[in-house]
């Protein structure tokens, strides 16, 4: 048979989706070094663009050896490298920390998906950056006193089995206490919801256009909404909360990004928010979680979809590749 060297849909999506994320990354991270004081995260942000750059140039290659129009993503038009600083150190590394781990998961899948060799091999490579740039972020965050560690329990002397439905539907009156994969989740989604409320506001206090800053602050209090419902689980059962991140912002009012860029990645983030509460609703055991997972997901998706049809009427929005209208051609 004949070899069949087209990308599929699945890889053709991947690297056009890859693409839009791996330019915005590159502005976000060249103004960060543009600010950032401390020498170890500075080091490390240079090694975040730099993959990120030879991303880029690896995806434009794919793209023009396919004679597929390279996607507009992100430019030096997009960010303002003389913008006073707008995020302290800390907040740089946790961004660059939070939005490798979605990098990974991206990538994963994107690698899952490939069937051209060419394509799998840098996904593979993909993951290997981003694994190295999320354990050096991990370790910084860590040496510094920064990393957050999710509530320990007692390791158990014997195993248990669950024996009364009541484990999971007794959702009424004394509720057991969380179990430890419900609370891994419920921290972890916590810690990610209070560093995208973070940047969040930052956006918002920066934005000079009235509507994305109406819409930025809708999304600041569907964030709040989350924030104060994971806390509140954690709180019934005695465990720690992460450390808020709002004083992490400065007073600037001069924005380094502009407002597409800043509105895309708010939408990236309750995107990606909405795969992790899924998740937990899968593998939370009491209904109440689960449910309370659930509402978080719908109210992402209901942000999501407004800052899609923002992004269509001012014109940001790139069209996704799609398939010939085979129905056309006939007429």
């Amino acid at each position: 048979m004949q070899e069949n060297n087209h990308l599929t849909s699945a890889e053709i999506a991947n690297l056009w989706a890859h693409y839009i994320r791996e330019t915005l990354s590159a502005c976000v991270n060249k103004y960060m070094l543009q600010t950032i004081q401390d020498p170890e995260i500075h080091q490390l942000f240079q090694l975040a663009l730099k993959i990120s750059s030879q991303h880029i140039e690896i995806l434009e290659n794919l793209f023009n050896q396919e004679k597929f129009p390279i996607p507009n993503g992100f430019t030096e038009e997009d960010v303002n490298l003389d913008a006073p600083p707008l995020f302290t150190d800390v907040l740089c590394l946790k961004y660059l920390h939070i939005m490798t781990t979605h990098g990974l998961n991206e990538y994963s899948l994107s690698f899952t998906a490939s069937i051209r060799e060419d394509i799998v091999e840098f996904y593979q490579q993909c993951n290997l950056d981003a694994m190295e740039i999320y354990k050096k972020a991990k370790d910084l965050l860590i040496s510094k006193q920064l990393y957050q560690r999710p509530p320990t329990y007692v390791t158990p002397k014997k195993v248990k089995i669950i024996n009364n439905y009541k484990y999971v539907t007794n959702i009424l009156g004394k509720r057991r206490p969380m179990n430890s994969i419900e609370s891994g989740h419920i921290y972890y989604n916590l810690s990610k919801a209070i560093t995208a409320k973070a940047l969040i506001f930052a956006f918002k206090q920066v934005t000079k256009d009235p509507t994305v800053r109406n819409l930025l602050e809708k999304s600041l209090q569907v964030k709040n909404k989350h924030i104060e419902g994971f806390s509140s689980l954690l709180i019934k059962d005695n465990l720690h909360l992460p450390q808020s991140l709002e004083t992490e912002i400065t007073n600037s009012t001069v924005s380094p990004f502009s407002d597409k860029l800043m509105l895309l990645q708010t939408g990236f983030l309750f995107g990606v928010a909405v795969t992790y509460y899924n998740a937990s609703v899968i593998s939370s055991m009491r209904a109440d979680i689960s449910a309370h997972c659930e509402k978080a997901g719908l109210n992402s998706l209901w942000i999501y979809s407004r800052i899609g049809k923002s992004m269509i009427d001012h014109k940001w929005m790139e069209e996704p590749p799609r398939a010939e209208n085979r129905k056309k051609l006939e007429d």
